[in-house]
Order: structure tokens, then sequence, then C-alpha cells
């Protein structure tokens, strides 16, 4: 890197250029941005023709994002591939215990929830449109606990998200799915369990179409997502928790294309027996902190 051939003063008079009504935090994150994109550009000595390739790949972004109906959030998903909506999650969301339970891990909210998603009653079903072509039904259960005392969480809301067999979510197949199909809320009962039917996930490829498979492209890897049910835990009194869980045994899981999955999140279906509603059974307790609590700092 040759720094010194270039004005020493340029970036600290772009962010001298904002004004004195910018809030602090704002002088701190536009200021910290502008520092490490002109770092970055002097870094490489980014060419005319690069700047111009990435204005355009810009432009990309959002136009698939407005001529789809907003139903293709581009920008989203280059979060995802590039890692940084699962670093902002840790951010986030970390909390180090030295005793106890430990809360159960965050992981990226994706663009998929909804804030719509019915309530059903304990013991129900999210599988609104008939098991699908290689479906497997699963009795998922557990029970969602306090860390700091280990005692269960009364009427916590358990929120259920998942794709289909086809590896599609309802809103992005409208032939074969209803709305709210594959999702639900369930309240956790006075032990704070909760249980319902839901299907084994299934794997799928990130849109190969658009400006984030490019770049996935340029830099040589793959769209693939491992299986994955999304969960999002919450109570007034409670942080809440929005979480993915995966099959041990996908083929990838070791190199989800989006960096989400963490140890805790893995988990086994196991084959049920004496439920004529279900072939698999998958058991997962979710560890929720009180708001407010630091854990170790």
């Amino acid at each position: 890197m040759a720094s010194h051939r270039f004005d020493p003063n340029f970036t600290q008079n772009v962010i001298d250029g904002m004004g004195p009504n910018t809030t602090p935090r704002n002088r701190q994150v536009l200021g910290a941005l502008i520092r490490h994109i002109h770092d970055f550009a002097r870094e490489v000595e980014l060419t005319m023709d690069e700047w111009m390739a990435g204005v355009k790949y810009i432009n990309e972004v959002g136009r698939v994002y407005s001529e789809s109906g907003q139903t293709r959030n581009e920008a989203h998903r280059l979060s995802d591939i590039l890692g940084l909506e699962t670093l902002v999650d840790e951010i986030a969301h970390k909390i180090v215990v030295e005793e106890g339970l430990e809360p159960t891990s965050s992981s990226i909210l994706g663009p998929f929830w909804s804030p719509n998603a019915p309530f059903r009653e304990n013991g129900g079903s999210i599988i609104q449109d008939g098991v699908p072509p290689k479906g497997r039904v699963t009795k998922m259960h557990g029970v969602i606990r306090d860390i700091t005392t280990g005692q269960p969480i009364p009427n916590a809301v358990f929120d259920i998200w998942q794709a289909s067999a086809n590896g599609k979510y309802d809103f992005q197949d409208p032939q074969n799915q209803t709305p709210n199909n594959l999702r639900g809320k369930f309240k956790a009962n006075e032990k704070g369990e909760y249980w319902f039917y839901c299907l084994h996930p299934t794997a799928y490829s990130l849109p190969t179409d658009g400006p984030s498979y490019a770049l996935l492209q340029l830099m040589d890897r793959h769209p693939m997502r491992p299986a994955h049910i999304h969960i999002m835990v919450t109570h007034p009194e409670y942080q809440g928790c929005t979480t993915q869980l995966y099959p041990s045994d996908d083929p990838w899981i070791t190199n989800d294309t989006v960096f989400a999955v963490k140890d805790d999140l893995v988990v086994t279906f196991k084959p049920l027996e004496g439920d004529e509603k279900a072939v698999l059974e998958l058991e997962y307790n979710v560890n929720l902190a009180p708001k407010g609590f630091k854990g170790k700092v």
C-alpha cells in the first residue's frame, strides 16, 4: 500500500463536513464508515472502472427490489452472504454467563419472517396444505426456561416458520401454498412447554438470477443454505431470541452460505413411534435471559 502518495487530509476533511446538528451516534457511525471506505479504496487502489462497476451493482440491487414488488430483498441477502447480518446479530445478542444455563444462541432473522403468522393451539400443526411429497412430519416440543433460575416461563410465545419440502416459503410459492402455511405462534403452558407438528426442514439454494448470486460467483462460492427451522421466542419480561435450528446430518451444515450455523443450534431429529401424526421427533429447549440481564462483560 502506498497511502503516502495520497492527500493525508482528505478523509478527515470529508468527515469534518458533517454539520453541527449531526447526532453523536450518527457522527460516530458515519465517520467510521467514511474512514473504512476511504482506507479500502486506498489499500486496493480502486480503479475508476471498478468504482463504476460497484455503483452499477448497487443500482441493480435496488432495481431487483423495486421490480419484484419488494419481495426480493437483495440488499438483505448481500448482508447475509458477506456475513454482516450474522456479525451484527452476535454483537447485539451475545450474552456470556459463568454458571447456570447458557442462553440459546441467536441467529439471523432472514427475509422470510412474517408478523401475520396465526396463533395456534399447542398440539396443533403448522402444515395447512397437507403433507407435501417428500415431506416428513415432525413432532416438535420443548420447554422455555429462565437462564437465571432454571424455572419455566409460562406464556412465552414460540413463533416458527419454515420452507416447505420444495425449499420455498409460502409467499414464494402461491401455486402450492396458502398464506401462513408452515407458520404459527404457540403460547407456552404453565410449565413453559410448547408442542406442535411441523416438517423436517429442507436445504435450499438462494436465488441464482440476481446480484447476490453474481457476487457469490465472483467469490467462487455456492448458494446453498442447510436445512433449517426458524424460531422466534418472546415474552414481555425477557430478552427475545430469534434463531434457526439445523439437522445434524445436513450436508451443507459446515459451509452455510450465510455463516449462520452455531454449535448449540445443531439438532438431532429422532424416529418417532406411537404417534400417527408424525414420523420424527425434535426436542428443543429454549433458554431466555431476563430483560436487562448482561451476563459476564
